[in-house]
């Protein structure tokens, strides 16, 4: 599994021209689930990004997360993320994991970030969505979670 995390002052995601989830200040997680990934991996990752500290405290450091802050979470799903480019130019998707199988995993991480007391509003699984952003900082994560060996 693996999440891409930008702090953001604004994100926002479209389907069909009508906004289905928004933030002000939080994180636009951008969420791939790959073949393989459990609810293990979600829990994990939904804990971690949970309590991601790269809010600013009062001195300017990075020592914040986002339920610290107040803040909200946009989650993204994102089957993009899990392609392999490593020969020739186009992308190979085949490590991404079926969409019945995706969709409740990123359900499950969404409700285990909600479970840290951290809002969440979502895309819409499997749509052509339009996200928009404004990243603050920049400050921008990759998070991997490989699966854990059975």
């Amino acid at each position: 599994m693996r999440a891409v995390v930008q702090r953001v002052s604004q994100a926002a995601v479209t389907v069909d021209g009508s906004v289905v989830g928004q933030v002000d200040s939080g994180l636009l997680v951008l969420l791939g689930v790959a073949e393989g990934d459990t609810g293990t991996e979600a829990l994990w990752l939904a804990h971690k990004v949970a309590n991601l500290r790269i809010f600013p405290d009062v001195e300017g450091k990075m020592n914040l997360s986002v339920g610290a802050v107040g803040g909200r979470v946009l989650v993204v799903s994102q089957f993009t993320l899990i392609a392999n480019t490593r020969k020739g130019f186009r992308p190979s998707f085949v490590s991404a994991a079926q969409p019945e199988v995706a969709e409740p995993l990123v359900e499950r991480f969404a409700a285990a970030v909600r479970a840290e007391g951290v809002p969440v509003e979502m895309g819409v699984f499997g749509a052509d969505m339009q996200v928009a952003l404004v990243n603050d900082g920049p400050v921008t994560i990759v998070l991997d979670r490989e699966p854990e060996e059975r």
